[in-house]
Order: structure tokens, then sequence, then C-alpha cells
């Protein structure tokens, strides 16, 4: 990626202690608790049964990929790759 972080990093809380409920959106662009984010679009068939207005996430810093994050799906056991948009 040329520009990682390009909006910002993310400093919300990692791992499965921080427990985040999405508040709408789709894979294009979603929220929760007012940070926006969205997710890869190679990932993007893997969450086309998260319900963007319901279920739970814990985000990860992404090991091998600078500027992504991952978002685990609480509720279907699934990860993601997602970027961090901001507030």
């Amino acid at each position: 990626m040329e520009n990682a972080w390009e909006h910002g990093r993310w400093e919300g809380g990692y791992g499965r202690e921080h427990v985040w409920r999405l508040d709408g959106g789709s894979a294009v662009r979603f929220t929760f608790s007012g940070w926006n984010w969205n997710v890869a679009p190679y990932d993007a068939g893997y969450c086309g049964d998260w319900d963007w207005n319901a279920d739970s996430v814990s985000v990860y810093a992404d090991p091998d990929h600078e500027g992504w994050y991952l978002a685990y799906n609480l509720r279907l056991g699934t990860y993601v790759h997602v970027m961090y948009l901001g507030r």
C-alpha cells in the first residue's frame, strides 16, 4: 500500500477484550462508536452475512499488511481485512 495509515492510526483498543457493536453500513463503509471503516475489496465476499446493524467485532493489527487491520466478527467467527477511515 502506497500510503499506509493515510487516514490515521486507530487507537480504540485491540483484541478480544475490546468488543465493538456495528452501527450500520456495508462492506464499502461501516461504523462503530463513531469510527469509520471499509472492508478490503478482496475480502468483501467473506462478510456478506454480517449484520451491519448489530454484530459485534474485535479489531486486531494486521501483522502482515502495513496500514490494514483485521476485524473479527464474534457471531460468525470470521476475519476480514479492514481499513480505518477516521472519525
